[in-house]
């Protein structure tokens, strides 16, 4: 085990969420990750957590993901940082390294979408049944549809194995977010000169029923991973349900 005063590699961890989150659903996470002597951003990616915008004003992948484009713009080219992203937040990464592949060392998927760089964008997405988002708000809104995850899909889907304080927390936080499939199935595919250029990992949480296991193992099937852990008994939020395990899975993926 690792002493929690310093780690051999002091990393640079960029924590990006999913749908309807923000950066506050890493808030187990973060400190654990700086008391190992990291450095970690949790960001808010545009009309999520406290920034400010609307989502009826956010149209694009590229425009939600604007916040951590920005991010990475700002990181001096000597260096780079681990892109760790839950769930949707798959995307963010995948559309993040293609545009800076130069200053991301490795793209950490957590129960998330894995893109690859054979199908547009929007593939994985779209091969997700649609039966399964039980009360959650499907709007227009713009030139997209916005979706807002309903208490009965953040209680039996997402937050199953959580602590009952995390479900009220989400419940109180959440805001409306999108797929931006629109978007997306018009998109170029990830470039491999990009994106396809930096080294993946993958976390399986096994208690996931939004992206379930099967599914995430399909697409690990379909995008080549340099390594994949797997949490037990982690349900979607595997930050809440299982934060001590995720933070040892990513001190062992930065360390390898």
């Amino acid at each position: 085990m690792m002493s929690s005063g310093h780690c051999k590699d002091r990393k640079h961890f960029v924590l990006v969420h999913g749908a309807c989150h923000g950066a506050w659903s890493w808030y187990k996470l973060k400190p654990l990750l700086e008391s190992a002597g990291h450095n970690v951003t949790a960001v808010d990616l545009a009309a999520s957590g406290i920034n400010m915008r609307k989502i009826d004003d956010v149209n694009t992948m590229e425009d939600y993901t604007q916040p951590l484009l920005q991010l990475l713009a700002r990181t001096p080219p000597n260096q780079k940082v681990i892109l760790v992203g839950h769930s949707l937040g798959g995307l963010n990464l995948a559309q993040a390294t293609d545009e800076y592949p130069q200053k991301v060392e490795r793209n950490v998927f957590v129960s998330a979408f894995l893109p690859d760089t054979e199908h547009r964008p929007s593939y994985y997405d779209e091969m997700t049944p649609r039966s399964a988002w039980m009360d959650t708000r499907f709007e227009p809104s713009g030139n997209k549809t916005s979706m807002l995850f309903g208490p009965m899909f953040l209680t039996y889907k997402l937050y199953q194995r959580s602590p009952v304080k995390d479900l009220e927390l989400a419940k109180s936080l959440v805001r409306p977010s999108s797929l931006f499939l629109e978007d997306l199935s018009r998109q170029k595919k990830f470039s491999k000169e990009g994106y396809g250029s930096v080294p993946r990992s993958y976390i399986v949480c096994t208690e996931d029923i939004a992206i379930p296991v099967d599914y995430q193992k399909w697409m690990i099937q379909n995008t080549p991973v340099k390594s994949v852990l797997t949490i037990e008994g982690a349900d979607h939020m595997v930050m809440n349900s299982k934060p001590r395990k995720l933070f040892h899975a990513l001190q062992k993926i930065a360390n390898e």
